[in-house]
């Protein structure tokens, strides 16, 4: 049961509360002065104060509920307060309400107006509370990933990205191939990093190698090396990238675009554990972890008869699926921060428009974005107009004014974990709008 406490010295005044929050399950302390008020907020979990302006008799200047106000806000910073003032008080519980009243309420006052006010506050004091108990469970679950993996500086905000490190880390230690999929420019080297530095063979090296980035006549020689006149230009042994990762962890990136021939070969290796160079005949053999990773989707390709299903099926010991930055929108501020300068900053309207814009490229596009806007802005602080983002880029419905649908709240409840406050704030909308639009569209409040 909530409890309010109401700070006024005439007593009926806390009587009538009583009597009022009594018929709807609100329990009401009394306090005839401030002293005693603020050592009842020491002793007693109070979850709303309602405080009158003035305490000693004949005084009309408001004076007593100002100093109160600041007391109680210096103490309990996130408490709410109504101010209880007679029209000659209204200024006083203007600059009040500046300095974070809730809100005042003229006496006599209106009872519905008044349960009206003290219902919403406690609803948002209690979605506040679960949200800051959201935040500290968050907060000990990432501590403790922290403190048992090596997560390499990684950083991230989004439940979306912590359930992808965990499951990386989780498997790392587990002898078998991975295959992570995900957008270009998501990051996806990065979580290959993670599943080797908290593997069995993080001692070994990490060699990476860009499948994409080679004319089709060089990946072999890349992978397995070659001997001196292999081809044009060979004129010396060269060591392939299985060789150059032998106790360590080979990341193949792109591989959906390993041409045919060389699929046939890396097959054979991760099969047997051995190769030859090209232009040889001595068989070599290596042990190494494969950690390969694709934009594309690999059961079309193998549909079109572009990818092997079996070495497809060699590669997937188990997917990492890494998804796109929209959506994990929690990541978008922190990687920008972490993509600063050190003495940079960024402006509110630049925050509003990172969150806005739908990054098609990612966090390389974020990257990209934040390093050129802090060679351009002229001062510390970035703006939206440094970012020089895309005018024509996609805006969410509820940033612009329009109602979102349901799948768009219902999305945002998720990600927020069912807290209305928070759903309500990520969506642009007021609680109250938020509430309305839940009983329209018939979805039930978690």
């Amino acid at each position: 049961m909530p409890t309010v406490l109401v700070i006024d010295d005439n007593p009926s005044v806390a009587t009538a509360l009583d009597v009022l929050f009594s018929l709807h399950d609100i329990r009401t302390l009394g306090a005839a002065s401030p002293e005693a008020g603020l050592a009842l907020l020491e002793r007693e979990p109070v979850d709303l104060v309602i405080q009158d302006m003035n305490f000693v008799a004949d005084t009309t200047s408001g004076d007593e509920g100002v100093a109160l106000f600041r007391q109680i806000r210096a103490r309990h910073p996130d408490l709410p307060v109504i101010l209880l003032t007679a029209w000659t008080h209204l200024e006083a519980a203007v600059e009040l309400i500046k300095a974070g009243a809730a809100d005042y309420l003229a006496k006599p006052w209106d009872d519905q107006k008044l349960l009206a006010t003290v219902n919403n506050l406690l609803e948002l004091g209690e979605s506040r509370r679960q949200l800051a108990a959201a935040s500290r469970g968050e907060r000990q679950r990432r501590s403790a990933l922290a403190r048992e993996y090596d997560l390499r500086g990684i950083v991230y905000a989004d439940p979306a990205s912590e359930a992808v490190i965990t499951l990386a880390c989780q498997i790392a230690r587990a002898d078998i191939p991975v295959l992570i999929t995900g957008p270009n420019g998501a990051g996806k080297e990065r979580y290959a990093e993670l599943v080797h530095f908290n593997s069995s063979v993080k001692n070994g090296p990490f060699v990476a190698l860009n499948c994409g980035a080679l004319p089709a006549d060089l990946i072999e020689a890349e992978l397995f090396g070659a001997d001196a006149g292999a081809y044009t230009g060979a004129n010396k042994p060269r060591e392939g990238k299985f060789e150059a990762a032998d106790g360590g962890t080979l990341f193949l990136d792109e591989i959906g675009t390993l041409p045919l021939a060389g699929q046939v070969k890396l097959l054979r290796v991760l099969e047997t554990g051995r190769f030859e160079r090209l232009g040889s005949n001595r068989e070599r053999s290596v042990k190494v972890r494969i950690v390969s990773a694709t934009n594309a989707d690999l059961p079309t390709l193998i549909a079109e008869g572009k990818f092997r299903e079996d070495l497809y099926y060699r590669l997937n010991g188990i997917e990492l699926r890494v998804p796109p930055l929209v959506a994990r929108p929690r990541d978008i501020l922190p990687l920008a921060r972490h993509f600063l300068p050190p003495g940079k900053q960024l402006g509110e309207d630049a925050m509003r428009a990172l969150q806005r814009h739908p990054w098609p490229g990612n966090v390389r596009e974020l990257r990209n974005v934040m390093q050129r806007a802090a060679l351009l802005a002229r001062g510390d602080t970035i703006g939206a107009a440094d970012l020089a983002l895309p005018a024509s880029a996609p805006t969410p419905t509820h940033a612009i004014g329009e109602e979102p649908d349901r799948a768009t709240i219902e999305a945002a409840l998720a990600r927020c974990g069912g807290v209305l406050a928070q759903a309500a704030a990520e969506l642009g909308m007021s609680r109250q709008a938020l509430y309305r639009r839940l009983d329209r569209l018939g979805i039930t409040r978690p």
